[in-house]
Formats: structure tokens, C-alpha cells, sequence
């Protein structure tokens, strides 16, 4: 099925609002085996009835985000209507629900808003329960042209996810006939690089049949994006599983903080952090994950000499001798918050962000990393030579897959 995205709104091209519509819905449709085709983004005005009607004549579905809203330069069911050659009528229903909503909130409905229920000839009405325009969907139209299934949906992503899962997924599953779909998997591998996998593993890849790969590098992961039958992609996954387990994380999209918070909840174990150069950053991705209170005991910032000795113990004399960014501060770093916390396993990391600070034997990019148990503590020396945030969200990424491969996962 080809599917394209039209996302309208000038303060898409002006950027001061962030497009992240067509990340969302390419990730809701992989699932599904379907992929989006092409992503356009075009101002408000006369340019979204140019970019419909070009995209209607090449695809089976538009998505089209923004436009239904009360202002003037919502205009997106007009330039439907005209690529459509449609009427547009009020609708009773989304009239009704519109007058119900502001009444609810004991608010007046200015006339401006009565638009919002207006809705192609011939469409359905799809339900938004969470703001005042309803979307629409105008399907593919028999004998006619185009012959592409329209979808409009409102642009606040607390308004538009909803009605995409609620309304647009089983329409497009229906129109695709998901029991023909391939199938997708996504394996998450943190540690490797992108072209280790091209190195070890492409020309075996390629000769899975009915196999289609793809990769999706990020920092200090790699995506691998397995598309077939269930028979090809369990190969696939046998193959990349003997070659890189180590480093696989996950199968099912769960990112490593949500591997590491899981790991600890199955194990009965608690984590305790202690950091300097990442400022905190351990301590929050933890805490992102729905039921880190249950295994997230205490996250120390410890970003000065002072407050590494005040509280946690690190010696000053390690500190003197040795320097803050070192094995032995860092061993001593996580063996300090170890005991303060009472955890089963702490992390700690000190480093050089830059761009400043370093020198011949400890340039920018230097991090040490301690690991501590009851069983003893482990420390790492490693260079990570980035940008100060993507040195920061490296050193995390280190931090935590060091923890989940001592939880054993």
C-alpha cells in the first residue's frame, strides 16, 4: 500500500513547532507491516489543495495533519473538497459535540468554531475526544478520481494519536488486508556499530529469502529492521542473535533504560547512581520508566571534588593524587554510593564533556566508569571524543548497558 503523509502548517517550515508527526505514524504503521512512502510538509494556504491533489493521483492513502481548526488559515477541508470536487455540509453529530464540549467547560462557543463542523459529502465523521475538530476520512471513491482514500486529522498530537489508533488503524488495515501483510521485527543492539553488522553479517542477510533489512544507527545503538515471513525473520534473527547476542537488548522496542529497570524488578535487585560529567542524565532516564520506584533508590550528582568527598567518602587524597577523572576516583565513587544507598549495584561515571579541560594523557572525550556490587567493584576507562551533549548521552548509554549485562539480560 503507498501511503504518503501531508503535514500542513506554516510553523512547520518557520520551525518553531517541531514536525513529529511522520516519526509517529512511520512507527504506528511498521507494526502493521505498512510504510509511509513520502512526507511532505507545506505552509498554510493555497499550497495544501496543490500538494493533495499531487499526492491523491500517486498513492492509495494521504494522511494529512493540521488545518481543522477555527482560524482562517485552517483551510484543509476546503482544499480537500475542491481536489475531491465534494461539497462540504454540516454535520449534526460533530455539531452536536462540538457544542457539548465548550458546554462542559462552561465556556462560550465563538461562531468561529461552528466550521469545525463541517465535513465532506460522502465521508465519515471520526470522533475526537480530546479537543473540538472532528477528523474525516473520505474513501477511496469508485469510478472516480482521485482513487485514494483521504484521511484529515487535527494537528495536536494529544488530539491526533488517539483518533490515528481509535479511527485511521483499522481503516487502513482493512484496506490493506492485513493477514497478506509482512511481518516486522526491530532488534535493538546498544555497544556496536552500524557497520560492524555490514561487515559480519549483510552478504548472510541476503541470502535469507523473502528477507528485507535495514538499519537505524543511533548514538551508542543500532536498530536492525527485519521485514518478511515468520520463517524469514526468525532466521534473520537467528543469525544476527549468534553473531551479536552480547549486545542485543531487545526485540519489542523497549529501549535500555526499560530493559535495565525490568532486569532489576525481575532480579529483586535495587540500582544506585553516582555521576559527574553526565550531570544527572543516568538518574533521569531511570526514572522515566513507569515502576523505577521500586528499584531506583538514591541518584547522586556529584559534580565537584567537594561534594564527591562530602557525600559519598571519596578520599581527597585519591582526588590529589590520581585526579578526578580516573579508575580510582571512580572506583571509590561507586563503592561510596554502594554503601550510603544500601543498593544491590551502583554506576558511577567522572569525565571530560568538553571542549575545554583535557590534556595529552586525559583528552576530551575521557570517562571513567565504576561498577560496584557486594561482590567487589569494576571500574572502566574508555574515550568517547563527541560533542558535550552527545558525550553526555553516550557516557549514559555506556553506564546503563554495563549494569544490564551484570543483571545478566
Amino acid at each position: 500500500m503507498r501511503i504518503e503523509i501531508l503535514n500542513t502548517g506554516t510553523e512547520l517550515l518557520l520551525g518553531s513547532t517541531a514536525n513529529t508527526h511522520g516519526t509517529w505514524i512511520g512507527q504506528q504503521l511498521v507494526k502493521w507491516g505498512l510504510r509511509v512512502q513520502r512526507q511532505m510538509t507545506v505552509p498554510d494556504g493555497v499550497a495544501i489543495e496543490e500538494a493533495l491533489r499531487e499526492a491523491s493521483n500517486r498513492c492509495d492513502v494521504v494522511i494529512v495533519t493540521g488545518g481543522l481548526g477555527p482560524t482562517s488559515d485552517d483551510i484543509t477541508r476546503e482544499a480537500t473538497a475542491k481536489v475531491l470536487g465534494v461539497e462540504l455540509i454540516e454535520d449534526e453529530a460533530a455539531l452536536r459535540s462540538l457544542k457539548d464540549f465548550f458546554a462542559k467547560r462552561s465556556r462560550v462557543m465563538a461562531d468561529s468554531n461552528l466550521k469545525q463542523a463541517e465535513v465532506l459529502v460522502g465521508s465519515d465523521v471520526l470522533p475526537n475526544k480530546n479537543g473540538t475538530a472532528p477528523g474525516i476520512y473520505a474513501p477511496p471513491r469508485l469510478g472516480g478520481e482521485p482513487t485514494c482514500g483521504i484521511f484529515l486529522l487535527p494537528g495536536p498530537p494529544r488530539e491526533l494519536y488517539p483518533m490515528f489508533h481509535d479511527e485511521v488503524l483499522p481503516r487502513l488495515k482493512a484496506l490493506a488486508g492485513v493477514e497478506n501483510i509482512s511481518q516486522v521485527k526491530e532488534l535493538k543492539f546498544v555497544g556496536i556499530g552500524e557497520s560492524d553488522f555490514h561487515e559480519s553479517l549483510d552478504e548472510a542477510l541476503a541470502q535469507i529469502a523473502d528477507l528485507e533489512i535495514g538499519y537505524c544507527a543511533r548514538l551508542g545503538e543500532v536498530d536492525l529492521r527485519l521485514i518478511g515471513t515468520e520463517e524469514s525473520i526468525a532466521a534473520g534473527r537467528q543469525l544476527a542473535d549468534d553473531n551479536f547476542g552480547e549486545f542485543l537488548v531487545s526485540d519489542d522496542g523497549r529501549n535500555l533504560e526499560t530493559i535495565v529497570v525490568h532486569a532489576l524488578t525481575k532480579a529483586g535487585k535495587r540500582l544506585s547512581t553516582v555521576e559527574s560529567c553526565t550531570g544527572g542524565l543516568i538518574a533521569n532516564r531511570i526514572t522515566d520508566v513507569a515502576g523505577s520506584s521500586e528499584v531506583f533508590t538514591h541518584g547522586f550528582v556529584t559534580y565537584s571534588n567537594a561534594a564527591k568527598s562530602q557525600l559519598i567518602g571519596v578520599s581527597e587524597e585519591t582526588l590529589r593524587v590520581h585526579g578526578a577523572v580516573s579508575e580510582e576516583v571512580a572506583h571509590e565513587m561507586a563503592a561510596g554510593a554502594l554503601c550510603e544507598s544500601g543498593a544491590d549495584i551502583a554506576v558511577s561515571v567522572t569525565g571530560i564533556a568538553g571542549p575545554g579541560g583535557g590534556n595529552e594523557e586525559k583528552p576530551v572525550g575521557t570517562v571513567c566508569i565504576g561498577l560496584a556490587t557486594k561482590a567487589g567493584v569494576k571500574t572502566f576507562k574508555e574515550i568517547h571524543p563527541r560533542n558535550r551533549l552527545d558525550f553526555k548521552r553516550q557516557v549514559s548509554q555506556r553506564a546503563l548497558d554495563l549494569v544490564r549485562r551484570e543483571l545478566g539480560v
